[in-house]
C-alpha cells in the first residue's frame, strides 16, 4: 500500500515513519548483474562454491552498494508524491552497513522523514531509511538520504 504525499503536507510528517515497503528477495542473479554493472566481482559476492567453503557467512552476500541502490525502488513502491514534476536524489549524509545480506535474503525499507526545507521551485527532504532483513533484529543498512522534489 502506498502513502501519497503532497509537498505542502510534508512538514506534518517530520519525525514520523511515512511508509514501509514490501519485501524484496536478493537473488544471486541480482548480485551477479550488479557485479557486472560495477565491475566488483569479489568472490564473496559471485562465487557461491568458494563462499560456501571459505566465507564466514556460508554463502554469497550482496554488495553493500547493491543493497543501498535498492532504496529508490523500495521507496517508490511505498511512497508517491502528488504535484511533483521531477524528483532527484541529492546525496547521502550517512550510510552504515550493519549486517550482511546473504543470497536469497529478503529486505524491505522503512522510511522516516527527518527534515523538509523549501528550495527554489520545490523542497529538499532528508529521509532515514532502514533496510531490514527478514527474520533478523539487526538491519542490513541505515542511511540518511537527501532528495529533492520540484512542483
Amino acid at each position: 500500500m502506498k502513502t501519497t504525499l503532497a509537498l505542502s503536507s510534508l512538514p506534518t510528517w517530520i519525525g514520523l515513519e511515512v511508509a514501509v515497503s514490501d519485501w524484496v528477495t536478493i537473488t544471486q542473479e541480482r548480485i551477479n548483474l550488479f557485479a557486472e554493472a560495477t565491475g566488483d566481482h569479489q568472490w564473496i559476492h559471485v562465487d557461491a562454491e568458494r563462499a560456501a567453503k571459505e566465507s564466514p557467512f556460508g554463502k554469497t552476500i550482496a554488495h553493500g552498494f547493491l543493497t543501498l541502490s535498492l532504496v529508490p525502488l523500495l521507496k517508490a513502491e511505498c511512497i508517491e508524491f502528488t504535484g511533483v514534476k521531477m524528483g532527484v536524489n541529492y546525496g547521502t549524509n550517512r550510510v552504515r552497513f550493519m549486517a550482511p545480506v546473504k543470497v536469497n535474503s529478503r529486505i524491505r525499507g522503512r522510511f522516516k522523514l527527518t527534515s523538509v526545507e523549501q528550495i527554489k521551485g520545490g523542497v529538499q527532504m532528508v529521509w532515514q531509511c532502514t533496510l531490514e532483513l527478514e527474520g533478523l533484529e539487526k538491519p542490513a543498512c541505515i542511511a540518511e538520504l537527501v532528495s529533492r522534489a520540484y512542483g
